[in-house]
């Protein structure tokens, strides 16, 4: 519950502390008087986006803080989300500077407005003069049926298989796009594959082909020049290798004779072994090396095939074309599988749609079950609060799935036992749906933990008889629950446990909005005020005691 509220330079408040009960606060006041800025205030710490046009003195800043008594539970959830400290007293912070930069806080925690907003919703309720065109929203209708029904175990199975659907839908979806598209495009794949695996080139094959050819089309000069080599090696009238043989043997008989000689032998004789080794390799070279017209002629043939498919594909290297081959290949394979991946996610579809049906079957049951003590208690209440002609009646059609079950709900309104209903939101006066409204929050929070709730000029068109029966049920909602209301109408101000009075005051040439808890006499003094005017009478006042005992 909302234990107290600080508002600092905001609109006409320059600085208000109020402390509220735990049970029915009402707050009255003059048209004007400011009680509707005190829940524009309060807006800002349950996440409403900041105006700089709303500071009272624009050289400071603006802060509103509230301070909650929470149950743990209520709110672990949104702490262990967010990873934030969970205390038993939460204190929301929100600044505002003149230059409309806009901070929160939680417990002195630094948090975003969407966070704020989300924590809000666990803390509070708020129902403003509009709110009220809530209640012709079918997603509010299902909301306030299945709060009713109380049991969000199976909702939320039910939304968690749901969601599988649908992501096995997608899937599903895709896989046929793309089957379709692979299909359009699988002859031509096949086509290419085909070319490319009847071609069998082997990694860097071409490339290999190109040396080969350089070797076969300069075969006749390269066995000349090794034939020449080799003749001027070892087959010359003096060839090389013998001449070099001479000249070390030459070197050796004289190495005694001087101390750098055997070096230089010994590299003579390095120089001959090396010849001799290169004659070796000349004469097996040149073994191998043979001129044959038909490997050329083959080698080209496979070569322009090579160049031929590079081109096609834009690539430069054998290896690169094989990849593309690689690829081909997946794309096919892939093709010749989808129909198998198909068949398996109709499958999964079934199972989930019938899973689905199941949980939805159950969600419908305890709908229907819940909307005949629904009808009765609101049209009892609607006749308690001045309504006694009007009808509700709860249209449930089952249709296709969707995230809450596969059922659509509708609220139905009669004003006059007509047995004409239609819509809610179509025929009903703001004034009904202002009391429609109350009747169907206070059967909920029987059901439901609901947060504090705040209730801004929910008598709108209401007075005497039903505006004392609302206070009545405001009085019951209030033994489980805080209540905030703003109110004209005395038989309501007459059943609250704390009584608040806003005015405006005149400070320093500046009017200021102020708040004051009511004593006992002064309660009574307000009320016959409410009731008679600004001088009450004797009947007034004794009415308004009334009212309060």
């Amino acid at each position: 519950m909302l234990q107290r509220l600080i508002i600092k330079n905001y609109a006409i408040i320059d600085h208000l502390e109020v402390d509220f009960s735990g049970n029915l606060n009402v707050i009255t006041g003059e048209t004007g008087a400011g009680k509707s800025i005190l829940l524009g205030a309060l807006s800002m710490i349950l996440g409403e986006r900041a105006d700089p046009g709303v500071l009272f003195d624009k050289t400071g800043k603006c802060v509103i803080e509230g301070f909650f008594k929470v149950k743990k539970s209520q709110v672990a959830s949104f702490f262990e989300r967010h990873e934030l400290d969970l205390e038993e007293q939460l204190i929301i912070r929100r600044e505002i500077s003149a230059s409309g930069k806009s901070r929160a806080f939680v417990n002195d925690t630094p948090v975003n407005i969407s966070q704020l907003s989300e924590l809000a919703a666990c803390l509070v309720d708020l129902h403003q003069q509009f709110d009220t065109l809530e209640l012709g929203n079918s997603d509010f209708q299902r909301e306030v049926i299945d709060a009713l029904v109380n049991k969000p175990a199976i909702l939320q199975q039910y939304n968690n298989v749901y969601q599988q659907y649908l992501q096995v839908q997608k899937k599903y979806k895709q896989l046929v796009d793309d089957r379709d598209q692979a299909n359009k495009e699988l002859d031509y794949n096949k086509f290419l594959l085909d070319e490319l695996l009847e071609a069998d080139f082997s990694p860097n094959e071409v490339e290999d082909l190109d040396n080969e050819l350089q070797l076969l089309t300069h075969a006749e000069e390269i066995k000349n020049s090794l034939n020449r080599v080799y003749f001027q090696l070892k087959e010359d009238e003096q060839p090389l290798l013998q001449q070099l043989k001479q000249l070390q043997s030459s070197l050796q008989n004289i190495a005694a004779f001087h101390k750098d000689m055997p070096a230089v032998a010994e590299r003579m004789l390095s120089a001959y072994l090396e010849l001799q080794d290169i004659a070796g390799d000349v004469e097996r070279i040149n073994d191998q090396v043979q001129y044959d017209a038909q490997r050329i002629e083959l080698v080209n043939d496979r070569m322009a095939l090579g160049y031929r498919l590079f081109k096609k594909h834009g690539v430069q290297t054998t290896d690169e074309l094989l990849a593309i081959k690689d690829a081909l290949s997946v794309k096919v394979d892939s093709v010749l599988n989808l129909d198998e991946q198909l068949a398996s996610l109709e499958r999964e579809q079934a199972q989930l749609h019938e899973l689905l049906l199941k949980d939805a079957a159950v969600i419908t049951e305890a709908r229907q079950e819940q909307s005949a003590p629904f009808e009765l208690k609101v049209n009892a209440l609607l006749a308690q609060v001045g309504m006694p002609n009007a009808r509700l009646k709860v249209d449930i059609v089952q249709g296709e799935l969707n995230p809450y079950g596969q059922d659509t709900i509708e609220f139905l309104f009669d004003a006059n036992k007509s047995n004409q209903f239609a819509p809610v939101g179509k025929v009903a006066s703001g004034g009904e749906l202002s009391r429609l409204m109350l009747c169907i929050k206070s059967l909920v929070a029987q059901s439901v933990a609901l947060p504090t709730l705040i209730f801004d000029e929910i008598d709108t068109g209401i007075s005497g008889e039903a505006a004392r029966q609302v206070g009545v049920i405001l009085k019951d909602l209030a033994r489980a629950h805080q209540i905030i209301c703003i109110t004209h109408q005395p038989q309501i101000a007459g059943k609250a446990d704390a009584h608040y009075f806003v005015y405006k005051d005149a400070k320093a040439e500046k009017v200021t909005t102020s708040v004051r808890l009511l004593s006992m006499e002064e309660r009574i003094d307000k009320i016959a005020q409410m009731l008679s005017g600004e001088r009450p009478t004797a009947a007034a006042l004794e009415n308004a005691r009334e009212m309060v005992r």
